[in-house]
Order: structure tokens, then sequence, then C-alpha cells
């Protein structure tokens, strides 16, 4: 990385403030920041836009999106990824976690088959070949109510950038489906289950529950520490289950599903992360605590775009609207969640870290990405 860039006269989102002024890039890293308009010889002048690390994304299904376009449509998995990382780059994405699901269900109908391990594969290869824009990790979603997680995570080592791994219990009438008319509106609406087929579905995944549950969430646990990857929960709903999640070692609660549970985080020091679709959307779309109520209880520390990689910004921009302070919104998506990974390299404008960045401007509402550059070279 020789490639050297000045971005002048910029509005510099600074950890706890705003200020003008401009950052310098130099082989690969933030060379230096400075304050005020001054636009040196040879600088970019952003002409008041706002200039801030590139996001990071840690639960994205973007991924499995491009790869099934349609449903039983298999988009080759090469144009996929590449696609996905592009896109993510347009939003102003500089790292991902990209989220596959580990723990398949054997019967037909389920339409879960085993995936992950070779679409890895082709991402990893493609990412040793430049082929990527942006930085890739890997996000295990270990379903614990399925056949063969235990198999499944077997595949996969320390050498697979596995940096995230996600406690999954989809049982039904819990967690994010406690409202199992929910239920019933989402899985017939994705797989095209009749009546009987739905009831079907419903009986097997409480009977495989029964059967592995417990062993695949030990097992989970114990191939997140043999990966060396952050543990994270999913869709904890009671403080109880946060009590579980907490002697497990989880740091990271996805998508907790009441106050109560989001509470019972942060007594138990677990950051909770929230969709950005639901901020934007004002609400759950499974029925769920609103991601603003949290937010405004002080009980919301990280942003994930789920499943509308441009959601990030728009609900970042939304949360400093909220809160009053455009520095504190645009943290849930940039320090915050680099810190609760351990990726202390990246996420805040200041000398020595990746040269991440992305510049935009809010019109209307909304922000307007002008310009993205990974490790100070551009990519959108």
């Amino acid at each position: 990385m020789t490639e050297e860039l000045i971005l002048a006269n910029a509005t510099l989102v600074l950890p706890g403030e705003t200020r003008t002024g401009s950052v310098k890039v130099s082989g690969g890293e933030i060379a230096d920041i400075a304050e005020g308009a001054a636009v040196p010889a040879g600088a970019i002048d952003c002409g008041g836009d706002f200039v801030c690390p590139g996001l990071v994304e840690l639960h994205t299904d973007n991924l499995e999106r491009h790869i099934q376009p349609r449903p039983k449509v298999d988009w080759p998995h090469a144009s996929a990824i590449i696609a996905h990382d592009a896109e993510l780059a347009g939003t102003g994405i500089t790292t991902v976690f990209d989220a596959m699901r580990v723990g398949s269900i054997s019967r037909k109908e389920s339409r879960y088959g085993a995936y992950a391990r070779g679409l890895a594969s082709e991402l990893l290869e493609l990412r040793a070949a430049e082929a990527l824009k942006i930085s890739h990790f890997l996000h295990l979603r270990a379903e614990v109510c399925s056949d063969s997680l235990v198999a499944e995570l077997e595949a996969f080592g320390e050498a697979d950038r596995v940096g995230l791994v996600s406690l999954m219990d989809h049982t039904p009438g819990q967690r994010q489906f406690r409202d199992l008319c929910k239920l019933e509106q989402y899985v017939k609406g994705k797989h095209g289950f009749d009546d009987a087929g739905f009831q079907a579905h419903i009986a097997h995944l409480r009977e495989l529950r029964e059967t592995y549950g417990d062993l695949h969430e030990a097992e989970a646990v114990k191939a997140a520490k043999r990966f060396g990857a952050v543990l994270a929960s999913h869709d904890d709903t009671t403080a109880g289950q946060v009590a579980v999640s907490a002697s497990h070692g989880i740091q990271l609660a996805e998508f907790p599903t009441t106050v109560e549970a989001a509470q019972a985080c942060h007594a138990h020091g677990i950051k909770v992360m929230m969709g950005a679709p639901n901020l934007i959307r004002g609400g759950s779309h499974s029925g769920n605590v609103a991601a603003y109520e949290l937010a405004e209880l002080e009980l919301l520390d990280i942003l994930s775009s789920d499943y509308v990689p441009a959601a990030l910004l728009m609900a970042a921009v939304r949360l400093g609207d909220l809160w009053g302070d455009t520095a504190r919104g645009l943290g849930t998506v940039t320090h915050a969640p680099a810190d609760a990974v351990g990726l202390h390299d990246r996420g805040r404008l200041q000398t020595g870290k990746r040269a991440d960045l992305i510049r935009f401007r809010v019109t209307a509402g909304a922000p307007a990405v002008r310009g993205v550059w990974s490790r100070g070279l551009r990519v959108a």
C-alpha cells in the first residue's frame, strides 16, 4: 500500500465529536488528522461532507440472498460473492462478518441443507486472489435446532477467519417466534408450506430441540473457543435466557426481543445489537421490541444491517438525530462493532488505524455515499 490520499474540508466523525478537518492516508493507514477547512494541493475537497470510518457489519444475510436470488435458484457462487462484496462497498461497509448457517435439517421439505463449508471456501479463495474489495470474516450461525450441527462445525478451523459464532435456537414458540401466527406467516411465505406442511415442520423442529438442543449448544460454545471467535446469543427474550448466555461467556446479544432481555444484557456486561431495518421501519417485522425504544432507554450499543445493507448508514444517522449526537450514532456502526469482535485496528479516525473510510452527505434525511476507501484504496 503506497497510495497517498488527503480528504480535506470535511466534517470528520471522530470518537465522541464531529469537527471540520482533514485526513491524510499513507501506506493503507491514517497518517495524520488536521483541524480546519484548508485544502492542501492534491487533496480532495469534501465541501463539508462527512468523513467517518468504514462501517463494520457483524450480521448480514445478504450473501445468502445473492446465492439464492429466487427460491430454488442457485446462482453461480463466485459471481454472487463478488456482487455481494461490491454491494456492501457501495453502502459504506468496509468490514463484514458474512453470516452462514451451520446446522442443517434432514427432512427434504425443510429446505435447510448444509452449505456453509463450501461457500466459505469459495469466499476465502476469492479473498486470497484479491478479487474482493472489502475485508471479510465469517459469522457462523449455529442452529441448535438441527440434525448436523456438530459435524458442520468440525469442518471449520482456526485458518477460516471465523470471527463470530452465534447460538441460534429457532424452536417454535419461543425467542423470535413466540407468536406462532407470526411464524406461520413467515414460514409459509418463505417456503410455501400448506397448513399440514407447516404443522409437520413445527413438530419436527420441536423434536430436534428435545433431542439435540443442549448438546448442540455446548458444542457450539466449544467450537467458538477453538476458532478464537467471539460468541453471541440470538433473540434472547427473558432475563433467564440472558443469564445462560452470560454463563457461556457470550459478549454480544443479537436482536434481544424484549426490554427485559436488553436490560439483563447490560447488567451482565453484554453488548446489545439491533437491526437497522427495525430502527428505520419503526419496529420489528416479528412483533418484537422496537430498536428505537431500546435506543431511548440507553440499551442499544451496535447496529447491524441484517437484511438491507444500505440500512446500516441510514439507521446510524437516524440514531444520531435521536440522541442529538452524530458521532455517537455513527459509533454504533464503526468503533462499537469493531471493538465487540476485537478488531482494534479499525473503526476510528485515529492515526495508525486502517484507512477504511467513507465520505457521505445527508440529503432529505437520507445519507448519500460519495466515496469509499478500503486500506486507502478507493473501492466505491
